[in-house]
């Protein structure tokens, strides 16, 4: 039932598009993602931030503890849809590799790089080494064949401020290969804060909610 009702979401993401399987996906509606909600989906650690060259904003801090923190804003978002009852979380995913690291990959240190590309497209697969990372990976929670990937924070210069807009990747990892690709934007604001990550995190959880 799981993969039927999967089929039936990807199914309608496409007709929505026009049929066609585009390189990039426009920003998810809410609730677009609904049927992920009940699925074990492992939710992997926010892979990069890119700071885009003109952005007017003032200090941004460590790009690490930026990833750290949005990372920790889409697990309490989660939390507050009652999501958490079947996603795999980071955390979850580095206690497994650390019981398991002759076995499984870091997650914090994963191949994604490719995952960044434009030219990424649907149903693409994916490249090695991180095909088999991720499948060793997700091979250690019971039930979990899909992982969704935030691969990049881009903070870019929007209007008179600045915005934060999040690629996420869904991967099936299976079958090594790429099922959606999307984006979630912030509201603009003159300064980086604390709101920035939140509402990104905010309408990610909105969109993978069941109700």
């Amino acid at each position: 039932m799981r993969r039927l009702s999967f089929a039936s979401l990807i199914l309608g993401f496409l007709a929505a598009c026009g049929g066609a399987k585009p390189k990039t996906a426009p920003e998810p509606a809410e609730h677009s993602l609904a049927n992920l909600a009940a699925q074990h989906i492992a939710l992997l650690p926010t892979y990069s931030v890119r700071v885009v060259p003109g952005l007017g904003w003032g200090s941004i801090g460590r790009l690490a503890d930026v990833q750290k923190t949005l990372d920790a804003d889409l697990a309490a978002a989660l939390d507050e849809h009652n999501v958490h009852k079947t996603w795999i979380y980071p955390s979850d995913l580095e206690q497994s590799y650390k019981r398991n690291p002759t076995y499984a990959a870091d997650p914090t240190t994963l191949a994604e790089e490719p995952l960044r590309s434009p030219r990424l497209e649907l149903e693409q697969r994916l490249p090695e080494p991180f095909a088999s990372q991720l499948r060793t990976l997700v091979a250690l929670h019971d039930d979990v064949r899909y992982a969704l990937a935030p691969v990049e924070l881009r903070l870019e210069q929007a209007g008179t401020g600045g915005r934060g807009v999040l690629r996420v990747i869904l991967l099936d990892a299976r079958l090594s290969k790429v099922t959606w690709i999307g984006e979630f934007s912030s509201d603009t604001a003159s300064a980086y804060g604390p709101a920035i990550t939140a509402g990104i995190a905010s309408k990610f959880a909105s969109a993978v909610a069941s109700q």
